[in-house]
């Protein structure tokens, strides 16, 4: 078994795997607060419906129920800092169109997508 790098990216790999294929949900082990922030950043822009944490007295597993909303999802690696006045060159390269997708961020006001760091006017690491 290979050592884990990174476990958000492992996430994000699973979910659109599964969102591919089709499914309807998905599982993901282990879990992480950052993992369970980023999807509440999807949930909140409907990319994905609901999830569940299932405690199983370990790493914990996550049930997430797919919309087919995805086109693709992954991590940024290394996690680059982004200050505010950067995040139209984060955009343009990462995003498909000016009109769709999140960038989302580890700020210190928490993990959010950057529109709304533009919003509180903050940088942070990109995730």
């Amino acid at each position: 078994k290979m050592v884990r790098m990174s476990v958000l990216a492992d996430c994000l790999k699973n979910i659109s795997n599964a969102e591919k294929r089709g499914k309807r949900q998905v599982l993901v082990r282990p879990v992480s607060k950052v993992i369970v922030k980023f999807l509440q950043c999807m949930q909140k822009h409907g990319y994905i419906g609901e999830f569940e944490i299932v405690d199983d007295h370990r790493a914990g597993k996550l049930v997430v129920e797919l919309n087919g909303r995805i086109n693709k999802c992954g991590v940024v690696s290394p996690r680059f800092d982004v200050t505010l006045g950067d995040f139209e060159n984060w955009v343009a390269n990462l995003l498909p169109s000016r009109q769709f997708g999140h960038i989302v961020l580890s700020t210190t006001y928490g993990i959010m997508d950057h529109d709304e760091a533009k919003r509180k006017h903050t940088g942070g690491k990109i995730l």
